[in-house]
């Protein structure tokens, strides 16, 4: 095996995150904390992606509990539904209701924006957190690399669909769940969107699409100055999720093992929560929130393409409010 492969292998993966979760073992502690802030969602409507496990379901929970209308997206139908009704006899909001999405096809993703928009008329928080790691490398029926069309081009396409509304319903919050992972990426490739050209493994794919929803939320946040509508991405930190679900036996075994020092969903959920409903964040937009409860904005040298993520971003003079 070769030495630069052999550091890619998901056994040093692992090592990483346990020496990371050993090393901010004692900052867990977020220094904004949900149970505190007082913000109700009465009357507002959010979209949480990925919400039938882990982080997804942890801040669709909390959403809910602010009484928002709270849109499960999920992939599969019984632990989606699972999901939502455990979320409404946990807060007593009957305003919780599941929709299919598969943000890995942009087909499934046109079905639930047109669906979302003939049955909402307003948007007021978005939660792209649906994302997957471990994967091999694969192409998609409509030409996407399987991994990229997850964790980038979705989320991509979804947001850009629902934008016109979110404008219309502003002000409202656009959140994007990255990685700490994405300061291991040290440039964007837009050929691994469609397997043009091939990550040398799974750790890099997942890295590049990290650091790839750094970059859309900031040029998206850039786009959407003036609109009342911001966008923030941050990174959960180290979570015990079924994010390693994809990997080896023993990978899996590792991470289990090693999951004592990490944190649980609910804790995992405070920087997303922090960007979809604490005050302080009221006007900030392009800003990266990481785990440890640190923000700052990030800034893109020039403009990025429109087609940058090899689907065209609309302009925001032509965007409807229909598809």
């Amino acid at each position: 095996m070769e030495v630069g492969t052999l550091f890619f292998h998901p056994f040093w993966f692992i090592c990483s995150l346990a020496l990371l979760g050993m090393l901010w073992a004692r900052r867990r502690r977020h220094t904004w904390r949900p149970e505190a802030c007082p913000v109700d969602l009465s009357g507002k409507t959010a979209i949480v992606t990925g919400a039938s496990s882990g982080i997804g379901k942890a801040v669709a929970l909390d959403l809910a509990r602010r009484n928002a209308r709270t849109i499960l997206a999920c992939r599969s139908r019984e632990k989606g539904q699972a999901a939502a009704e455990e979320i409404r006899r946990a807060t007593g909001n009957p305003q919780v209701h599941l929709r299919l999405l598969d943000v890995s096809s942009m087909a499934s993703v046109r079905d639930f924006a047109g669906q979302f928009l003939e049955e909402e008329k307003q948007l007021h928080i978005l939660v792209n957190n649906a994302g997957v790691t471990g994967l091999p490398f694969a192409i998609t029926a409509e030409g996407l690399e399987l991994t990229f069309a997850t964790n980038v081009s979705g989320a991509f396409l979804l947001t850009n669909l629902l934008l016109g509304t979110m404008i219309a319903s502003a002000p409202a919050r656009i959140v994007n769940v990255s990685s700490f992972r994405h300061y291991c990426a040290r440039r964007v490739n837009v050929k691994f969107l469609t397997g043009e050209e091939q990550p040398k493994n799974c750790s890099q794919a997942y890295d590049s699409t990290k650091l790839m929803n750094v970059i859309f939320t900031t040029e998206l946040a850039r786009r959407l100055q003036g609109t009342g509508v911001s966008a923030n991405v941050l990174s959960p930190g180290i979570v015990k999720t079924e994010i390693m679900r994809h990997f080896s036996w023993g990978a899996r075994l590792l991470f289990k093992l090693c999951s004592i020092f990490l944190r649980n969903a609910r804790e995992g959920a405070v920087s997303t929560l922090y960007c979809a409903v604490a005050k302080e964040v009221d006007g900030i937009s392009g800003c990266l929130q990481d785990g440890l409860g640190i923000c700052f904005l990030v800034h893109q040298q020039e403009p990025l393409p429109s087609n940058f993520f090899g689907l065209e971003m609309m302009p925001l003079s032509q965007l409807q409010y229909d598809l």
